[in-house]
């Protein structure tokens, strides 16, 4: 990937942020924005989504992004000039919750059990 594109991905990462927060508001969940990936052409970009907190209808929280993805575009590139203003798609990004099943499952492994040699000093 480019170096201008990693800059495009990065600069609609945090002007999307600030935009989600400033505009929209969930009840009793974070919404947090993981990752953009802009196609090379500009034409279009995925929008990795985290949803934290007591979200019952993950589904329908994306499902809202993209239904309001026209004026949440329209507030980002007020923002973000480019020459072509790519389509938005919103996805649900579960890697958060993954990870948290993770350590809670390594958290639940027993103790390691003792050596039955002692160790010796160097």
């Amino acid at each position: 990937m480019s170096q201008r594109l990693d800059r495009v991905n990065e600069l609609m990462k945090r002007e999307l942020s600030t935009v989600l927060e400033r505009y929209y508001r969930f009840d009793e969940i974070v919404l947090t924005i993981h990752e953009v990936v802009t196609a090379p052409d500009l034409r279009q970009a995925s929008v990795w989504v985290g949803i934290l907190g007591k979200a019952r209808d993950e589904a329908g929280v994306i499902e809202k992004l993209n239904r309001e993805k026209g004026a949440i575009q329209r507030e980002l590139y007020k923002r973000v000039k480019l020459k072509h203003s790519p389509q938005l798609l919103f996805r649900l990004d579960k890697t958060v919750e993954r990870a948290v099943s993770l350590i809670n499952t390594l958290d639940a492994l027993p103790p390691p059990l003792p050596d039955d040699q002692p160790h010796e000093a160097p």
